[in-house]
């Protein structure tokens, strides 16, 4: 990952934490009932999310209480904008900046001495079965400050008012509850700490539960795609419910989303893209084992890629160029079919969420997309960053080298 660091591109929007910070961030682990953490300083996300302590933990998810509880840490203001660089639900990143759009002045207040932490709670206590994702309709969003800041808050208040009655403030005993009340959390008198909580309804998602599941609503049938074959396998028993489903690798996935205007794939106009361009050089990685010069230089120069292609068996230079022979040959007879000539891993690369769709749909299902068929370098970075880190690990450098590049290039 050094390459990647590097580049400011692994997880270089972490915000640092030490000190004061720590132990709020520790008072809010405890409050939400996991254990405090050892480390002296370490770095976290938008949601409160950091991977040192995941590494410390040995728990990637160890802000969740199973699959069906997540939750969140805010102990400053700056978390506000961050990334969301693992979250539970594709909407943990839309709860974030609901939160503070709505309560962003709030958190700069309370954050100056305290820290806020969120249960994402969508009426589920626990899983018992993979059709359970079904019953995300609303999340409500509830708020605990440390130490009962607000709580205290309101004991202040009634202390104050005791003062104020007959000849209170002659009294030493409340004197000192005053003061040590002060000393303790401040002058709580003229602070807004009151969050209420915030719901937000839910549409089409993926969950890290069950193995990883997507969830499609709002188009022609409801859609959910597993990408674990044993959930999907357990989930197919279901006959309670009136939903397509399927696993994530089904050829006729794709043919499905097209059907219900949820994906598109017109070849005329791909072929046009930088997409069908970085598709088809991941494509040639494959074939190329051993060769006089690095991935990177193949692959930014014409004359060397026309070289390489043709040194790679006849076979291999088909499969990489089947949707240009494919186009070739219809233009001169329509009796040519797209499923005898054209690759369907390569197909299904080359589709993209359905124009009709709204921005939020469309994110989602490149992230499907990306996943059904991984040959876009960009957009797996784009849409699904702990797969394409994980996919990373396993190439050769010189392709590492062409990947930062093209990232970088279009940032």
């Amino acid at each position: 990952m050094n390459k990647l660091k590097a580049a400011n591109l692994y997880q270089s929007e972490l915000l640092p934490v030490s000190g004061k910070l720590v132990e709020r961030y520790n008072e809010c682990l405890k409050t939400l009932g996991f254990s405090p953490t050892e480390l002296t300083s370490f770095s976290i996300d938008g949601i409160g999310w950091s991977p040192e302590i995941a590494e410390e933990k040995k728990e990637l998810l160890y802000l969740n209480h199973g699959e069906a509880n997540a939750h969140a840490i805010i102990i400053s203001p700056l978390q506000k904008g961050k990334p969301v660089y693992l979250p539970t639900h594709t909407f943990d990143r839309e709860l974030m900046k609901l939160v503070f759009k709505t309560y962003g002045n709030k958190i700069n207040d309370i954050t100056r001495d305290s820290a806020i932490c969120l249960d994402f709670d969508q009426g589920i206590d626990a899983f018992y079965g993979p059709m359970d994702v079904l019953k995300y309709k609303t999340i409500n969003i509830h708020f605990r400050l440390i130490n009962n800041l607000n709580k205290a808050q309101k004991k202040q208040h009634e202390l104050i008012e005791q003062f104020k009655e007959g000849n209170n403030f002659i009294d030493e005993t409340l004197h000192e509850k005053l003061l040590q009340s002060a000393n303790t959390y401040g002058d709580l008198r003229n602070r807004d700490l009151e969050l209420p909580e915030l719901q937000y309804s839910v549409s089409s998602f993926y969950t890290r539960a069950f193995g990883g599941v997507y969830v499609l609503r709002d188009f022609i049938s409801d859609i959910i795609v597993f990408e674990d074959e044993k959930w999907y396998k357990e989930a197919i028993n279901d006959t309670t419910h009136d939903v397509l489903m399927y696993h994530i690798n089904h050829d006729e996935l794709i043919e499905k989303l097209r059907n219900h205007l949820i994906a598109e794939c017109d070849l005329d106009e791909v072929v046009k893209t930088p997409r069908y361009d970085r598709v088809k050089k991941y494509e040639l990685s494959q074939q190329l084992k051993e060769t006089q010069h690095s991935l990177k230089e193949i692959f930014e120069s014409k004359i060397l890629y026309k070289s390489y292609l043709n040194k790679i068996d006849i076979n291999a230079l088909k499969k990489i160029n089947c949707v240009e022979l494919y186009l070739e040959r219809l233009e001169v007879s329509n009796e040519y079919k797209l499923k005898d000539m054209v690759d369907v891993d390569l197909y299904h690369a080359l589709h993209q969420p359905h124009s009709s769709l709204e921005p939020m749909h469309q994110d989602l299902i490149w992230k499907l997309l990306i996943n059904v068929s991984p040959k876009d370098v960009l957009f797996l970075y784009w849409y699904d960053k702990e797969q394409f880190y994980k996919t990373y690990e396993t190439w050769d450098d010189s392709f590492k080298d062409w990947v930062i590049d093209t990232i970088r290039n279009n940032i």
